[in-house]
């Protein structure tokens, strides 16, 4: 359940299109890839998004970081517009993972701290067994000291993606934003990023891009986005009753598992 202190983010009747602002497209000829989205996300909640390619999942979360400002409408975080914080001290506040991890070359300690003194070894080892990483790297011939190859080609995706939430619980975040994508991950490493996904999830309030549902069952709430709107919102247990756009993703998904 929420908690009652910490960070809270709201969308306030928030339009996103991808135009320059010299752009003189007039309101219906705007290609809207969020269309008057309203949502918040209370302090230590767990919010799910999902929806079919193309829904807006991914620009929700770039306007969430303000890699874009909304083109209509607001984003507000503890009921503060972000566009008056300072920038970079606002994205302190955010831990992201995301489906293409980035690793870049050097140990698996600094990876996992970047370099922050306020991170020391303890804290790294901490972060790395909460998120069922420690195992995988005391395999290492030099443990936390392996080297990384430029993008982590020396890994695989399953053992980047663990060291990646590691890094992310490191730095205690605020609001976490994980991309929860296990492609390409053999079965014993999937179980272990689900596991670290649950662990990282009662941690902070969350906003899960969710690829396979049963990772998100548990969300307090699920938002159904669709071509940039919100179709539904509630648990999982409500959404997967009602006859709508969840109910047939959870028909789809699972019917394409059984076969």
């Amino acid at each position: 359940m929420a908690g009652e202190s910490g960070y809270s983010l709201a969308f306030e009747n928030v339009s996103f299109a991808y135009l320059s602002q010299e752009d003189e497209a007039s309101e219906e000829d705007k290609d809207w890839i969020i269309r008057d989205l309203s949502f918040k996300v209370n302090p230590g909640e767990k919010i799910a998004l999902v929806g079919h390619t193309g829904a807006g999942k991914t620009t929700l979360i770039r306007l969430a970081l303000r890699l874009y400002d909304p083109t209509k409408g607001r984003i507000t975080i503890n009921g503060i517009d972000i566009k008056t914080l300072d920038i970079n001290a606002y994205r302190k506040a955010f831990a992201v993972v995301l489906q293409d991890v980035f690793l870049f070359t050097g140990s698996v300690k600094e990876n996992i701290r970047l370099w922050s003194p306020d991170i020391s070894d303890a804290q790294v080892i901490a972060s790395a067994k909460d998120v069922y990483a420690h195992r995988l790297i005391e395999g290492f011939s030099d443990g936390y000291d392996h080297k990384i190859s430029e993008r982590g080609k020396n890994l695989s995706a399953g053992e980047r993606q663990l060291i990646a939430f590691a890094r992310a619980l490191a730095h205690t975040p605020e609001i976490l934003i994980l991309d929860e994508a296990t492609a390409n991950v053999d079965t014993e490493t999937e179980a272990l990023i689900q596991n670290a996904v649950e662990k990282m999830l009662t941690r902070q309030t969350s906003l899960v891009i969710a690829h396979r549902l049963s990772t998100i069952q548990n969300a307090d709430r699920i938002l159904v986005l669709h071509k940039g709107e919100l179709l539904q919102e509630g648990p999982h247990e409500e959404l997967v009753k009602q006859e709508g756009h969840y109910q047939m993703l959870y028909k789809l998904q699972y019917a394409t598992q059984d076969t």
